[in-house]
């Protein structure tokens, strides 16, 4: 297990819009955020993808939804939403800049 977790970096995909256009896109650094969560990193896969831990809020609320239809969740879902897409282009902008 320890072997698989070290050779994780190994397997990522390359950023298709960072080798063409050579500027990170929105979604640079999430899988390597989501090794550094696997290896216990939970402060430096925050550091990488600020997004990460909303990101998976939202998901696993999402499938709560879809399992037990609440109430109001489409509402919470679409607030998740806004959040998520704000931290993602605030911390793109600040990487970026």
């Amino acid at each position: 297990m320890i072997l698989a977790v070290k050779g994780l970096d190994d397997y990522m995909l390359p950023c298709l819009w960072k080798k063409t256009f050579n500027i990170d896109c929105l979604g640079c650094g999430m899988q390597r955020s989501i090794a550094l969560m696997i290896k216990g990193d939970f402060i430096a896969a925050l550091y990488m993808y600020p997004a990460i831990y909303s990101l998976i809020i939202m998901f696993l609320f999402l499938m709560l939804h879809i399992k037990f239809q609440f109430k109001h969740g489409h509402k919470i879902i679409l607030v998740l939403f806004i959040v998520n897409i704000s931290i993602i282009v605030i911390s793109f902008i600040i990487k970026t800049f």
